[in-house]
């Protein structure tokens, strides 16, 4: 039986703090210099807080887990954050600074190389395929779950473009997801993302890839746990859209046009 909801969101908090903790000793010598980047305003962070968010989300996900989706959890979670972490610093590469969308992995691999968002895109979808294998169910929720939570990993990234933005989403979606006999799966990476927030909104991490990644996909994990095949059908043609959408429409520029979104997504930040 899982602990209580309760418990594991102070658990996912509890090592999401711990790992900032060691991010920060991390970022404060040389070796942490790899992980440091510009963002949006000038201001200097570093992509740290990813993989501190993507450790405590999937250790929760993983002790919350109802029994038959432990090993898919892990699976998930994991191997979406090393492929982030491996984007996060490959993709910096000067070579790589075309490579960026559906768009730009398609023309890198025109030209004869595989972008490091290429390599994170397979690696999930990989991921996503044993998580659904792991989860033992028929080819068609095999192929919906493998949708899921491939997709939602990369939805959750494409919102990591201002503090706080993609940490909001999940612990909102997290949220959403506590109740029913599956939510104990989001109950850790609730706690987590809440934990990483402040950190977040306060311009001194970013979640990048590593934590964008890994806790979107065990947001689609549990969305591949709702029990009615169209509703799950209707969450991945959402995450679908939303997808595509992003390749021709700013989420930045959607959010600042929408009245709540803007005042939601703006809450707790540092002016520009």
């Amino acid at each position: 039986m899982s602990p209580h909801p309760a418990l594991l969101v102070a658990a996912g908090a509890a090592a999401a703090r711990a790992g900032l903790a060691a991010a920060a000793a991390v970022d404060a010598r040389p070796a942490g210099a790899p992980w440091r980047r510009t963002n949006y305003a000038g201001r200097p962070v570093t992509l740290l807080g990813g993989p501190a968010l993507a450790a405590a989300a999937t250790a929760g996900a993983v002790l919350g887990a109802p029994a038959g989706t432990r090993g898919a959890a892990a699976v998930a979670g994991a191997v979406s954050g090393l492929v982030g972490g491996y984007d996060d610093l490959a993709g910096a590469r000067p070579e790589q600074a075309g490579d960026k969308g559906l768009a730009g992995h398609l023309r890198a691999l025109r030209a004869g190389r595989v972008s490091a968002g290429a390599v994170k895109v397979a690696g999930i979808g990989a991921a996503a395929a044993v998580a659904a294998l792991a989860t033992r169910r028929g080819p068609v929720d095999g192929v919906l779950t493998t949708g899921l939570v491939a997709g939602t990993a990369n939805l959750v990234n494409l919102l990591d473009l201002r503090p706080g933005r993609a940490a909001k989403a999940a612990a909102l979606a997290a949220a959403a997801g506590l109740r029913g006999p599956a939510g104990g799966l989001v109950a850790g990476p609730l706690g987590a993302a809440l934990a990483v927030l402040p950190a977040d909104l306060g311009e001194r991490v970013m979640l990048g890839d590593a934590g964008a990644n890994a806790v979107g996909a065990l947001l689609g994990l549990r969305a591949a746990a709702v029990p009615s095949r169209p509703v799950r059908a209707g969450l991945l043609a959402a995450v679908t859209a939303l997808t595509l959408a992003s390749e021709r429409i700013s989420f930045t520029r959607v959010i600042e046009a929408t009245p709540g979104l803007r005042e939601l997504d703006r809450l707790g930040r540092r002016p520009a």
